[in-house]
């Protein structure tokens, strides 16, 4: 059974299937969450939880605008690191595996920092390099 269309064909698709046709679905951001939290916790130790877990919501929300051959790089990074990070010792792997002259990869982790870094220091003008609070009357 085909679907009435209305006016756009949308409308009628969306509610006769329950989900928007391919070409209006949103894409999938790539999976940077565990590497950005492990990142991010080591460049900034003291940073409050809530604002560490904002900052990379923020890194996911910025990397689904990115055109699709870049995010499809960048997934493909997301996701290798990912199942590294689910390695014993993951994380020093990774570190070593950063630090190879190999293409596209140091870029990985440049990308979620200055996403991040960008977020951090915007929202929170007053944050210190470790990633805590400053007091009061300091900052901007």
């Amino acid at each position: 059974m085909v679907p009435a269309t209305g006016a756009t064909g949308v409308a009628t698709c969306a509610a006769a299937t329950g989900t928007l046709p391919r070409s209006m679905r949103s894409p999938v951001a790539p999976p940077v969450a565990p590497f950005a939290r492990r990142l991010l916790s080591d460049d900034l130790p003291d940073l409050a939880d809530d604002r560490l877990e904002e900052a990379i919501a923020f890194v996911e929300r910025r990397l689904v605008t990115l055109p699709s051959v870049m995010r499809l790089g960048v997934t493909v990074l997301a996701v290798v690191f990912r199942g590294i990070l689910a390695l014993p010792g993951g994380w020093t792997i990774a570190r070593a595996l950063l630090a190879l002259p190999l293409p596209f990869v140091p870029e990985y982790p440049r990308l979620v920092r200055s996403l991040a870094y960008a977020y951090v220091w915007e929202t929170w003008p007053s944050t210190t390099s470790t990633g805590a609070a400053a007091p009061t009357g300091v900052g901007r």
